[in-house]
């Protein structure tokens, strides 16, 4: 049974449960394809990097280092482009900035590697941040290199090669990992001055503003409804934790048999913050558009074993003693119309010919459902 390797180096470990194929369908769209699947892809050969230049890097940089160097690019990804480094005795993974005009504050993999290293230190699940270069003149661009974590990541929330009780243990691993990041204290980690301090949701509301208004292509009414109306209800300030920013199933590297997250990936979006948002943008997936790939709207979840919404809330509010600082719809309206913003930002880097992956152009159909689907979370509290 041999591993296939897929995004950010881990090994998937193929099983092959037979499943009732009408509890994996969501329901309410039975027709309508998923926009921009992802399937679990080994990784190419590439002539990207120049492997003697990276090798003497490396062998200066990065402890234990030992060549001769193979470099593998990863399919997957829309953000930055992912290596996988292979050697005689080890496998690395590298993340770099792509090439190109880039929006001021995207694809900051500086950051990214700051916090995998101080997050690795406290014990929490990442993989260790070897090293990482600002010197553009080894392969064009700023890029890290950290170890590569064997292990599955799971590509589909249905979870098809699972039975029910590994479905909710997998889920449930999940939300309490959530749990634990959000109890590490930024101070004691070194993170104190990771991200400005106060009015959290009034900055993201205005940074995923402007990337939607500043990146090229067509307009929503829906996304200009949310722009004016998303501030006028902020959250009241609370104190920061540090905030993944992209935190969902196929951003962790699972054991390859048990429901145990090994390691948390794709830190880009990282920052000091309101946990709520990271924990709301996790349950969004619960009522995302059916087209989205992780979406679980209108699937027979109970039939599947995956927890509820509510349950997957309830659980992760016991493990931390936080409280919601706002109605539901709120964040989960904030959660869709963020995740449409950066889906436009991703199309208008794939028009510009910037983009890391050929999806690109997939992106921008996404953009009108899930605004479609924010708005009417807004509705719900003016109704």
């Amino acid at each position: 049974m041999a591993p296939a390797l897929p995004e950010n180096g881990a090994a998937i470990w193929r099983r092959h449960a037979v499943l009732p194929q009408k509890s994996l369908i969501n329901k309410d769209t039975i027709s309508m394809p998923v926009i921009d699947a992802v399937h679990n892809e080994p990784p190419r050969s590439t002539d990207d990097l120049d492997a003697v230049r990276l090798g003497g890097w490396m062998k200066q940089a990065v402890e234990g280092f030992n060549g001769p160097l193979e470099i593998l690019r990863f399919a997957g990804g829309q953000s930055n482009p992912t290596y996988q480094l292979r050697t005689p005795g080890r496998r690395y993974v590298l993340r770099r900035k792509p090439p190109g005009q880039l929006l001021a504050s995207a694809h900051a993999v500086d950051r990214e590697f700051r916090v995998i290293h101080a997050l690795g230190k406290t014990g929490f699940p990442v993989p260790p941040a070897y090293a990482l270069c600002e010197d553009e003149s080894v392969i064009g661009s700023t890029f890290y290199v950290m170890a590569m974590v064997e292990g599955r990541i799971l590509w589909d929330g249905r979870l098809p090669d699972a039975g029910p009780a590994e479905r909710r243990a997998i889920y449930d691993a999940e939300i309490d990992t959530l749990a634990a990041l959000h109890r590490v204290d930024p101070v004691a980690a070194g993170l104190g001055d990771y991200g400005r301090p106060g009015n959290y949701f009034a900055r993201q509301v205005a940074r995923w503003t402007r990337q939607y208004v500043e990146s090229d292509g067509p307009r929503y009414e829906a996304m200009d409804r949310l722009i004016a109306w998303l501030p006028e209800r902020l959250p009241a300030d609370r104190p920061a934790r540090i905030v993944h920013g992209d935190y969902r199933l196929d951003n962790m590297v699972l054991h390859p048999s048990e429901p145990r997250v090994l390691a948390v990936l794709d830190w880009e979006l990282s920052t000091l913050g309101d946990p709520i948002a990271d924990l709301t943008y996790l349950l969004m997936h619960w009522v995302t558009p059916a087209h989205e790939r992780n979406s679980l709207a209108g699937l027979d979840i109970a039939a599947l074993g995956i927890p509820t919404l509510d349950e997957m809330l309830a659980r992760y509010l016991a493990a931390t003693g936080d409280s919601l600082g706002a109605p539901l719809e709120w964040y989960l309206a904030y959660n869709l119309f963020r995740f449409a913003a950066i889906l436009h930002g991703v199309a208008a880097r794939g028009r510009a010919g910037n983009a890391n992956n050929a999806r690109a152009g997939l992106a921008q159909q996404r953009v009108g459902p899930l605004a479609g689907a924010a708005w009417a979370f807004a509705g719900k509290l003016q109704a």
